[in-house]
């Protein structure tokens, strides 16, 4: 009886762990917060690619049986629409095809994590890459089997470099979450193990970044950024002391603002792009709202020229604490690219 106790509680157990996993994939409304919730608290920026969105935008019909040639050519088409610049993967793509079996010609989406410890590229294959096949094949190119299935795939530079040599650093290291339809791909092996006690729901993910993310919907490429990412990479200190003057003066003129708890921007499949700004106090985000509208229909100062020359504010609001300014980019103008590093004035913390 005892002996029946013990395994039909062990048994419970199991279910309780792979049914953990599983709300760690379902619990959040939209995709890209459920990629958020698969990776460590302490990442402070993450960039988003939803493939099959980027497909469907392209009209593309490259898949499972594209050769290298016809998934490099679908980048560079991805590229051209400011569509693969959040990837980690756009370099490696033809390669990955042919020598791993799956790339962003197949796969449903793409979340890379970052963080002062390590990174992480987060992957959903879905059912279009078998991943007993890709296990296979990374046995066959040196790297060492994990003892359990969900464990880390360890390989290196070395092992990297002999599958191909454009292949990022990011895809040194595997875990494969079978279950899940999930590729978990790292630089650093003993990173992705923290990844895995996220996963696993030992250890507390990202999920201030997913709240913020929310705001975004379903965009086909986005960046999202915690407060001191933000404040560092998008300051006006990086321009210019002539553009640094000219930005105080225009943030003087439009009104105070307030430095940024978190800060993403995406592509909607419309085209339009959202940017959203998160402050500290939902009682500055109205005034905020206004001020950075203002700024973000004036002049760029550290880019050059004219906000209104890359694109039109169609829409400023705030909800709490966080603002939302929507972007009709001009034709040709690559804004999420563009705007996800520094210096932006509309930004400014």
């Amino acid at each position: 009886m005892q002996r029946r106790a013990v395994l039909a509680l062990v048994g419970v157990l199991l279910v309780l762990v792979a049914g953990l996993v599983a709300f760690r994939m379902v619990d959040r409304g939209t995709p890209l917060q459920r990629a958020l919730d698969l990776v460590p608290a302490a990442t402070s920026r993450a960039s988003w690619t939803d493939w099959e969105a980027v497909r469907t935008e392209l009209g593309t019909d490259v898949g499972a049986s594209s050769d290298a040639r016809a998934v490099d050519a679908f980048l560079s088409d991805a590229f051209s629409r400011d569509l693969s610049s959040m990837s980690a993967l756009a370099t490696s793509a033809g390669v990955m095809q042919e020598q791993l079996g799956f790339s962003p010609a197949t796969i449903d989406w793409e979340l890379l994590a970052q963080s002062g410890d390590g990174a992480v590229d987060v992957m959903k294959v879905g059912d279009k890459a078998d991943l007993d096949d890709l296990a296979e094949r990374l046995a066959e190119k040196g790297w060492k089997e994990p003892d359990e299935e969900d464990g880390v795939w360890v390989g290196g530079p070395d092992v990297l470099s002999g599958a191909g040599s454009l292949l990022t650093p990011e895809l040194q290291h595997f875990a494969l979450l079978h279950d899940e339809g999930i590729v978990l791909a790292s630089d650093q092996a003993p990173y992705l193990e923290q990844v895995l006690e996220v996963v696993h729901g030992d250890a507390d993910a990202a999920g201030d970044l997913a709240d913020l993310a929310g705001s975004l919907e379903t965009p086909i490429a986005a960046a999202v950024y915690d407060g001191d990412y933000a404040c560092e990479k998008l300051a006006m200190s990086l321009a210019d002391d002539d553009a640094q003057a000219e930005a105080d003066q225009l943030v003087a003129a439009a009104g105070d603002v307030h430095p940024l708890t978190g800060f993403a921007m995406g592509i909607e499949p419309d085209g339009d792009v959202r940017a959203l700004l998160q402050v500290e106090d939902a009682d500055d985000a109205p005034g905020d709202a206004d001020a950075r509208a203002q700024l973000a229909a004036g002049p760029a100062p550290g880019q050059g020229g004219d906000f209104t020359d890359r694109f039109t504010v169609t829409e400023a609001g705030s909800d709490g604490r966080v603002i939302t300014l929507d972007l009709r980019p001009a034709e040709g103008e690559y804004v999420l690219s563009d705007l996800t590093s520094g210096p932006v004035l509309f930004a400014t913390c």
